[in-house]
């Protein structure tokens, strides 16, 4: 478990913020930028003084001001990898990758409870075995924080903080770092922080979710909890509100990058690749796209149907609702406008039926806890 309790006022803003979270796995703090999420890791890596901290790692405190105890950030056994990927420009990838076991050596504290991180095993991981001789120059930015990630791994840590470290990316560069930290997340049992404004990559990343706004905690819990919440509708605007629900695959069609998803009392045909029958599959359901009828439909291009139940309607933006539908343990949310709501007689209690298409879903593999 990761607690974190701090207080930090300067320059006009406060952080005020407390969370506990699970570890290992991946908690994403997010939120607007200037929200106060780069402060908080700094104070977890012991970077940054603070009015009132108190922060504990799995039982050790590394932080507490009240009782005089403050743990030097080069003895904390913390990973930090930031926007920028801060190389030394002099050495090879692979010296590079050599500092961070030196550090890890430095120290002598590696941990025997779990298996040292090999040289090797992160050349592997992250796809570094052609770039070893090279300079940092003669990378490319997503490279550039691949071996960035691959040093910090090396010095054997026992929390990561990542803060947006894909932010200097163009979209390109990013979709290409994102699957080898999808693959450090399901392969190493390393909890790690991730700061990060960008949805997207929390969608794809974060096992729990801090939701920071003003330098207070708005919520925290599982992404399918914070994915209904208002406060969150609020920060990444009404296009990007929907459902973040995981669900099993059953089958796959490998040629044509699909697959169906156990999901509630349903299936769901999405698009994925690089997945395994039984594996868990995360989906986002934008609540711009999914359709809501009263009937069983016939002859419709829509092949997705879920069965379920309203559970809630509140009001949305301008002229319409967002509808709450249990689909069998699961909750996922439609945008109607209020003569669709009144024409259809939706409340609370009526069953309805679910239809979302196949082209506007994207399952992410989350190994994690499968």
């Amino acid at each position: 478990m990761l607690k974190v309790s701090v207080l930090k006022r300067r320059d006009g803003f406060t952080l005020d913020a407390n969370f506990e979270v699970p570890t290992p796995g991946v908690v994403a703090l997010f939120g607007r930028s200037g929200c106060g999420k780069t402060t908080a890791v700094n104070i977890i890596a012991g970077l940054l003084g603070a009015q009132s901290a108190r922060i504990e790692l799995d039982g050790t405190v590394l932080d507490d001001r009240a009782a005089g105890i403050h743990v030097p950030p080069e003895r904390r056994r913390i990973g930090y990898v930031f926007q920028d990927s801060r190389l030394f420009p002099h050495m090879s990838v692979l010296r590079n990758l050599r500092y961070g076991l030196s550090r890890a050596s430095a120290r002598a504290e590696t941990s025997q409870a779990r298996q040292e991180i090999r040289l090797e095993q992160i050349v592997s991981l992250l796809g570094l075995d052609q770039l070893l001789a090279r300079r940092p120059h003669q990378l490319s930015g997503g490279e550039k924080q691949r071996v960035s990630l691959g040093r910090a791994l090396l010095s054997q840590p026992r929390l990561l903080l990542l803060d947006e470290p894909l932010a200097a990316l163009d979209a390109a560069r990013r979709e290409e770092v994102l699957p080898y930290l999808e693959r450090l997340r399901d392969s190493l049992a390393i909890p790690m922080v991730y700061v990060s404004h960008q949805f997207d990559e929390v969608l794809r990343l974060a096992t729990h979710v801090v939701l920071l706004d003003a330098g207070r905690v708005l919520a925290q819990g599982s992404l399918s909890e914070i994915s209904l919440l208002p406060a969150l509708r609020s920060i990444v605007g009404p296009d990007s509100v929907g459902a973040v629900l995981d669900g099993v695959v059953e089958r796959i069609d490998a040629s044509g990058g699909m697959a169906d998803l156990r999901l509630g009392h349903g299936k769901l045909n999405v698009s994925v690749r690089d997945v395994r029958a039984g594996e868990r599959v995360r989906v986002q359901l934008l609540a711009r796209d999914i359709i809501l009828a009263t009937e069983a439909p016939r002859n419709l291009s829509v092949r997705n149907e879920l069965r379920g139940v309203i559970v809630a309607i509140a009001p949305d933006e301008d002229d319409s609702v967002l509808v709450t539908v249990d689909v069998g343990g699961a909750n996922v949310l439609s945008r109607v406008t209020h003569e669709a709501m009144s024409s259809l007689g939706l409340r609370p209690g009526l069953a309805v039926w679910v239809l979302v298409k196949a082209v506007s879903t994207r399952g992410h593999a989350f190994r994690v806890g499968a």
